[in-house]
């Protein structure tokens, strides 16, 4: 064996959600440490930085993707020293601060030698794979979002104008099948407002493609998820279901770039940031679902979701490991410094109101929200083990945010103990049975059955 890279052995260590304000490390737990020397101890550790690292160069949007995610670029830093060295940036919060945030952000991640993928200048830069060598081989990392507010998405250039900088967004579209009752009325009201007309509008300026009511089928407008499209297809049938499509050139899109990497790297990881469940919250929904397969299929060795800021199910698709959300890894997002006004607006406050007033109105006082919902605060870190380019291992490391505890002190990580670290492990464990996942339980950590 000439190269290392040839054994066909790494270790990734893979997280959710960092909304992380605050450094790192300063802190001293001994779970905290551990908990560190976990991550050090894989050859890649990823975290979805769902985070724009800034300081307020850029104004911010009229309407962000829920809090204006804003970090000190120092802390780039703390996320190194705890073991982060690669992060995903398409999220529903990476054009919190327009097009203009984008680019600082790409430019703070870049002077602190970050690898990272997702947001670019144009469409094609922010869909390429990010390439990282380590001594186990090079590693593709390629991340996207199904969710994002308008205008989030990166534009193409064409032959004549430049790009627009954004994320790599792969939208997606609802299928509603309602039985004859619920079909007439929705078809009366449809007549009745003009829907039909408007639709045809739509489709006409070019933005509902394909779209044309019959029979069978009635569209009307919504106010969409971010990412989804802004027309609700309505099919008669005999009882009441949901699904949901993926968009194929999106997808086709991805594709190309999964399968690009593959054939540049020894190693090929997708991300994608995701909040739309299936039939529940617990649930991938089945534009995910057909996503991380196909992706799988072109060249991928590892899908990582994130996004509902809750975990769900694993799946091992052939050899290789889906992971269709895992939830927060640092959880920091109400303590961002500064608070724009419209948010301020939002929750009734007026131009003298104070960031902590904004977080109080929010919670209801610490009463209301993910404050509230223990599933917030914890989560996993999924170490997985390839031997002879192969899965041989995937050991979850259940960890505690702190919930319960006040707003200066929660959010940062530890490795789970006790009740925690069973309820964490009961969770991932009754997720995932749909897809024949089963795990080992040895104390705090469970090991998929391979």
């Amino acid at each position: 064996m000439l190269y290392e890279a040839e054994s066909g052995d790494i270790t990734m260590a893979i997280t959710g959600e960092s909304l992380i304000t605050r450094g790192m490390s300063i802190f001293r737990e001994p779970r905290f440490l551990t908990m560190r020397e976990n991550l050090h101890d894989a050859d890649v550790r990823f975290t979805n930085a769902e985070m724009l690292f800034h300081n307020y160069e850029d104004p911010p949007t009229h309407r962000p993707g829920g809090t204006y995610m804003r970090c000190d670029p120092k802390h780039i830093e703390d996320l190194k020293w705890l073991g982060i060295n690669m992060v995903g940036c398409a999220n529903n919060h990476s054009y919190d601060f327009g097009e203009n945030g984008i680019l600082t952000n790409i430019k703070h991640l870049d002077e602190f030698d970050m690898p990272h993928a997702g947001t670019g200048r144009h469409l094609a830069e922010a869909t390429a794979p990010m390439y990282m060598d380590t001594p186990k081989g090079r590693v593709a990392l390629i991340s996207a979002t199904t969710t994002t507010p308008p205008g989030g998405r990166a534009g193409e250039a064409s032959r004549d104008v430049m790009g627009r900088p954004g994320a790599n967004v792969i939208r997606w579209s609802s299928e509603f099948t309602v039985d004859r009752p619920a079909f007439d009325a929705l078809q009366r009201i449809s007549d009745q407002m003009g829907w039909p007309q408007r639709v045809a509008g739509m489709r006409n300026s070019g933005y509902a493609d394909n779209i044309s009511d019959s029979d069978t089928e009635v569209h009307m407008l919504t106010q969409p998820m971010y990412g989804e499209d802004p027309t609700a297809k309505f099919v008669l049938g005999e009882t009441f279901e949901k699904r949901t499509f993926i968009n194929k050139a999106d997808l086709d899109r991805n594709l190309a770039r999964v399968s690009d990497a593959a054939r540049m790297a020894d190693w090929v990881m997708f991300t994608v940031h995701n909040h739309e469940g299936g039939k529940t919250e617990d649930e991938p929904s089945d534009h995910v679902r057909e996503l991380a397969h196909a992706v799988i299929d072109a060249g991928a060795d590892v899908f990582i979701g994130h996004g509902p800021h809750q975990d769900r199910g694993i799946e091992i698709y052939k050899g290789k490991p889906i992971f269709y959300s895992l939830g927060d890894f640092i959880l920091q997002n109400d303590t961002v410094l500064l608070m724009p006004h419209d948010n301020m607006a939002r929750q009734g406050l007026d131009w003298d109101a104070t960031p902590a007033d904004f977080y109080d109105a929010r919670s209801g006082n610490e009463t209301r929200g993910q404050t509230v919902q223990p599933i917030r605060w914890q989560s996993a870190i999924g170490m997985t083990s390839f031997r002879d380019g192969e899965l041989s291992e995937l050991k979850l490391l259940p960890i505690d945010l702190g919930h319960g505890r006040n707003r200066a002190q929660r959010g940062r990580p530890v490795l789970a103990d006790g009740e925690v670290a069973e309820e964490i492990i009961d969770r991932f464990d009754r997720l995932s049975g749909e897809f024949g996942t089963t795990f080992k339980v040895e104390g705090n950590t469970a090991t998929v059955t391979i």
